[in-house]
């Protein structure tokens, strides 16, 4: 397979879904280049009992945006490592400012943004009338999505996908439902400059601009960076 074209600033960072297509069967947007490898990931898993399901594509800025400022303002609850909420009121701007970022991206560096990366759950494991939480007791060895993760951890690599975020680096907690398609994520890891970041959040309504903008080399280099690469095996081109 060739290698996936550049993204370019605007779809780096979320500000346009030209490189996006829109399934409707199982229902996601992601990457126009990784489709081909999800849907023969998909049907391989589901050989093996599994009906995998997309609770989260593309996400563009926009959307990224609205999440923050609700979180920042105390809309919604900030989590500690375990997934349990943190007082808002005890911290400050920094202090939410990072807790934001443990588990929600800054718009303009969403990984989400580039149509490359996929929260997976199975649909066939879910007991009835359950809501699926994404944390990560789920998937743990007596998770409900413990065959899912351990399927994937055999099996994704040679569609392709990889755990970005599967071990603490210091930045984001680890999310065993995140996996990324490595053949768009890996060039355009490398192309999500600060400079790229902050000419999208400069011209943004986000609540505590001056703090992130004042970081962002910071920011950048412990929640954007770093990020587990892909291990040996998983096909990169």
């Amino acid at each position: 397979m060739l290698a996936a074209p550049m993204l370019d600033a605007l779809q780096l960072t979320g500000r346009t879904r030209t490189h996006i297509a829109q399934l409707d069967s199982p229902r996601v947007a992601l990457h126009v280049d990784a489709v081909a490898d999800f849907l023969a990931l998909r049907e391989a898993a589901r050989k093996s009992g599994i009906e995998i399901a997309v609770f989260s594509g593309f996400r563009d800025f926009e959307s990224r945006l609205a999440l923050w400022n609700r979180k920042f303002r105390g809309e919604r609850p900030l989590l500690d490592a375990d997934g349990l909420p943190v007082d808002h009121a005890s911290l400050d701007e920094a202090g939410i400012v990072d807790h934001i970022l443990r588990w929600t991206a800054l718009p303009g560096a969403s990984r989400h943004h580039w149509g490359s990366e996929l929260d997976l759950y199975d649909v066939a494991a879910l007991p009835e009338d359950y809501r699926v939480q994404l944390v990560p007791a789920e998937y743990a060895l007596t998770g409900v999505f413990a065959h899912l993760a351990g399927w994937l951890a055999d099996n994704a690599a040679g569609f392709g996908f990889f755990r970005p975020y599967a071990a603490f680096l210091g930045g984001v907690y680890p999310e065993p439902w995140h996996w990324s398609y490595a053949p768009v994520s890996v060039p355009a890891l490398a192309a999500l400059t600060p400079a790229v970041i902050a000419e999208a959040v400069t011209t943004s309504d986000l609540l505590g601009k001056e703090n992130v903008l004042g970081r962002l080399v910071e920011l950048h280099r412990t929640y954007v960076s770093a990020v587990n690469p892909p291990p040996q095996g998983v096909r990169v081109t």
